[in-house]
């Protein structure tokens, strides 16, 4: 009985695994494409200054999260100095606008909303799987 609970449970582990490489397996062959010359790059992204609507930094771009391949949201952290009492929230790519300032040779990330505003905002977590 103690050999046949071993088993199923070896069993179990493998098929587990094999199931996790089926999900992470590319299902087409690669395609290979142009980068758009208005594209912006994810190294672009993180880390850049949010500024509201009167350019006032409101936050900072911390992180991406993708599904199937498309950008779902901008995790923007909020608050906090140095570190220490920041929050993060995580906003619908079409509410932050972004552009290349080429005077200043860098990237721009503005948002419709103050920093009270994105302060009371459903906090995203760092935890379970999205743990960093």
């Amino acid at each position: 009985m103690r050999r046949l609970i071993l088993a199923s449970m070896v069993a179990l582990t493998v098929s587990g695994a094999a199931f996790a490489a089926e999900q992470t397996t590319p299902t087409t062959a690669a395609k290979f494409v142009p980068v758009p010359q208005d594209a912006v790059l994810s190294y672009n992204l993180i880390g850049l200054n949010v500024m509201d609507g009167s350019n006032n930094n409101v936050g900072e771009i911390k992180d991406l999260a993708m599904e199937h391949g498309k950008l779902t949201s901008y995790i923007i952290s909020v608050g906090g100095f140095l570190g220490m009492g920041e929050r993060y929230v995580s906003v619908e790519p079409a509410s932050v606008a972004l552009g290349y300032d080429e005077g200043a040779k860098k990237w721009k990330a503005i948002i419709g909303a103050t920093k009270d505003q994105l302060k009371a905002a459903p906090e995203f977590k760092y935890d379970g799987k999205f743990k960093r």
